[in-house]
């Protein structure tokens, strides 16, 4: 469950509150405060919403990676 800490720390990185976020997936500020204690599994659909939003790899946010930058072929 790194990605849980990972989720805190980019919001926290762009200075936004979790209502922030929230309101960037169209849901509510207790249901994304689930996901970033991991009571509820985030969707895939708002995964790749995050990683679009913060310029960062799926992989980056699951922690499959440490690298932030995004690579292109």
């Amino acid at each position: 469950m790194y990605y849980l800490q990972r989720l805190k720390d980019l919001r926290e990185d762009m200075d936004m509150q979790q209502s922030d976020v929230a309101k960037l997936l169209n849901t509510t500020q207790p249901q994304y405060s689930r996901y970033e204690t991991g009571e509820r599994e985030l969707p895939l659909r708002h995964l790749v919403t995050l990683a679009d939003y913060y310029n960062v790899s799926a992989d980056y946010i699951l922690g499959r990676t440490n690298d932030k930058e995004l690579h292109t072929k």
